[in-house]
C-alpha cells in the first residue's frame, strides 16, 4: 500500500507542477523517481495518464479524470497524518519553505516569524524574501506573504490586513509650495515617482463615483528604489507616492506628512497569506498563517 501511495503522490506533484524537475522538488525526489513511479502507477491502471514532451507533461483524459478523483482523497489524508503529528507535545511540526515581499518582509514579517520560532520549537522555516513572482507549487513553497492583487486560481488567499498607497511629503516641503487641495494641484509640485510602475509620472485616483482619474505629474526624480526615494521625501525634495507600510513610522513621527488624504489613490492592496489550492492545510502552516494573521489583525504601520 505504501508503494501506490507513493506513485500516487508521484502522480500529483507531476500533475500540479507541470514538469518532472518540479515534481521531483514538491516530494524531495529525484526526477527519476517520479518518473518511475508513474510509469508504475500507469502499468498498475493499466491506462496513459500523461503525454510527455521535452519540456513540460499534460494530463490525458483518463489522467485528468483520475486526478479530479484521487487529488482531493489524498490531500484529506494528508492532513489528517500532518495534523495528528503536529499534536505530539501540543505544537506544530515539520519543516516550512515561505516566501516573502523583499522590503514588506524584513520590515513587518520577520519579526513575527521569529516569535512564532521561538514559541513553535518543533518547527523550522526557510523563509526567502525576494522581489519576484514565485510558483508555490513548481518550486515546492508551502505559503506566501503577497501583496496586491492574486490572480493565481490555483492558489487559496487569506486577507490578513489592509494596505493603501499614500502621498506623503515633508512639513518644510509643503510649507514653501503652493497649497494642494485637489489632484490637479500636483502640477505645482516636484514630485518623487517610483520607476517601477509604469508609467511612473501617472498618478491615478479613485473618485467617490468609482472612476478612476489619471493625473500627469512632474517627475523630478524616478528610481526602483523605495528607499532612495523616502530619503529625497525626507530632505524636502518633493512628494512621494508610496504604501502606508513602508512609511508609517514617519508618518506617526510626522516627519512625512499625508497628502490628499481625502483623495484616494486607485489602488486593490491588501496584505494575503496565500497556499496551494489543497482540501487541508498541514498543522504547522496553518499555525503560522493563524500566527500572522492574529499580528497583522492591527497593522503595526498603521500606529
Amino acid at each position: 500500500m505504501d508503494s501506490d501511495l507513493d506513485e500516487i503522490r508521484a502522480f500529483l506533484a507531476l500533475a500540479r507542477a507541470g514538469s518532472f524537475v518540479a515534481a521531483g522538488r514538491l516530494i524531495d525526489r529525484d526526477p527519476a523517481v517520479v518518473t518511475r513511479r508513474l510509469r508504475q502507477l500507469e502499468q498498475r491502471l493499466g491506462v496513459r495518464l500523461v503525454e510527455r514532451t521535452t519540456r513540460k507533461v499534460a494530463l490525458t483524459e483518463a489522467g485528468q479524470t483520475y486526478l479530479a478523483r484521487i487529488g482531493p482523497i489524498l490531500d484529506e489524508l494528508e492532513s489528517a497524518e500532518n495534523d495528528v503529528a503536529g499534536m505530539g507535545g501540543g505544537q506544530a511540526r515539520g519543516h516550512l519553505r515561505i516566501t516573502l515581499p523583499g522590503s514588506f518582509g524584513r520590515m513587518w514579517i520577520a519579526p513575527i516569524l521569529i516569535d512564532f520560532l521561538k514559541a513553535h520549537p518543533a518547527v523550522t522555516i526557510e523563509a526567502n524574501a525576494e522581489n519576484r513572482f514565485v510558483d508555490l507549487i513548481a518550486e515546492g513553497y508551502d505559503l506566501a506573504i503577497r501583496l496586491g492583487d492574486l490572480p493565481d486560481s490555483r492558489l487559496v488567499a487569506r486577507r490578513v490586513a489592509s494596505r493603501r498607497r499614500v502621498l506623503c511629503a515633508s512639513p518644510a516641503y509643503l510649507a514653501s509650495r503652493p497649497p494642494i487641495a485637489t489632484p490637479q494641484d500636483l502640477d505645482q509640485h516636484a514630485c518623487l515617482c517610483n520607476s517601477e510602475r509604469v508609467p511612473s509620472d501617472q498618478w491615478r485616483f479613485q473618485a467617490v463615483d468609482g472612476r478612476v482619474q489619471t493625473v500627469a505629474v512632474n517627475r523630478l526624480m524616478a528610481s526602483g528604489d523605495s528607499e532612495l526615494l523616502v530619503k529625497a521625501a525626507l530632505a524636502g525634495l518633493g512628494i512621494m507616492q508610496t504604501s502606508d507600510w513602508y512609511v508609517g513610522r514617519y508618518l506617526a513621527s510626522g516627519e512625512l506628512v499625508e497628502v490628499l488624504p481625502r483623495h484616494p489613490l486607485a489602488d486593490k492592496g491588501a496584505v494575503y497569506i496565500v497556499t496551494p489550492a489543497v482540501t487541508g492545510l498541514p498543522a504547522k502552516t496553518r499555525a503560522f498563517s493563524d500566527w500572522i494573521a492574529d499580528r497583522l489583525a492591527h497593522p503595526p504601520w498603521a500606529a
